[in-house]
């Protein structure tokens, strides 16, 4: 896919993965429609990008409102290219320890919000012969499980199933699906999760220039799952 003047969606989009994202697909002439729920952080990033990064404040947890944007901003000749599910956070306690609130957070956010968005945004991708592409930013957790993770290795293995099936039904509509299963990043994820953060962790930015290199495969490559970890795994920062 030639990014220049793609149009991509881009959840989770105020902080972290979301917003190097966002600054990767502008860097390369994308316009990015940039969802998250903190306005004043979507402000900042549409201050520094400019034009092209166009600020949404939007919970994706409400099928109502998302369904709603979407048949408002689309159309049969404008429409998406591109969209990145990265909006996600984790939680971490023994089972009998989690709240419901935190566990049915994780997965109206985790999991649930993709399929809201998903289910309305590839109803326009699935009207064009042009390739499109969705990526679902997955986990390392949703290959294999630690203590405490229940909810998250949860929404996070569900993704992965949703991706491959994702992948299935659209091969032939001409759209890309990928699962990026990454380790620990740097990002506030950690400063809200109660675990450790460490030295080696990958770098947002890394992860987004991965990323743009996916979307710039050939149309006829697809990178349907991607496993990306640190070298080295590193000891909790003291």
């Amino acid at each position: 896919m030639v990014l220049q003047g793609r149009i991509a969606i881009v959840t989770g989009a105020s902080s972290g993965l979301g917003k190097a994202i966002s600054e990767a697909l502008v860097s390369k002439g994308v316009i990015v429609y940039g969802l998250a729920r903190n306005r004043s952080k979507l402000n900042q990033i549409q201050s520094e990008l400019g034009e092209k990064f166009v600020l949404i404040e939007m919970d994706i947890t409400d099928f109502d409102k998302v369904k709603s944007w979407v048949q408002s901003t689309f159309t049969d000749k404008y429409y998406p290219d591109i969209l990145i599910n990265n909006a996600g956070f984790g939680v971490f306690a023994r089972i009998d320890e989690m709240s419901s609130d935190d566990w049915f957070g994780m997965m109206n956010t985790n999991l649930n919000g993709v399929y809201h968005i998903t289910s309305e945004v590839v109803k326009f991708m699935r009207k064009h012969e042009s390739s499109s592409h969705i990526i679902n930013i997955g986990s390392i957790m949703g290959k294999t499980t630690r203590s405490e993770a229940a909810g998250y290795c949860a929404t996070k293995y569900g993704i992965n199933g949703m991706s491959e099936v994702l992948f299935k039904e659209l091969r032939s509509d001409n759209i890309k699906v990928t699962c990026l299963n990454s380790g620990s990043i740097e990002t506030n994820f950690f400063q809200n999760s109660g675990i450790e953060p460490h030295d080696r962790m990958l770098h947002p930015n890394e992860i987004a220039d991965v990323i743009a290199y996916i979307l710039e495969t050939p149309d006829n490559v697809l990178i349907n799952e991607l496993e990306i970890r640190p070298l080295i795994p590193g000891a909790p920062k003291k």
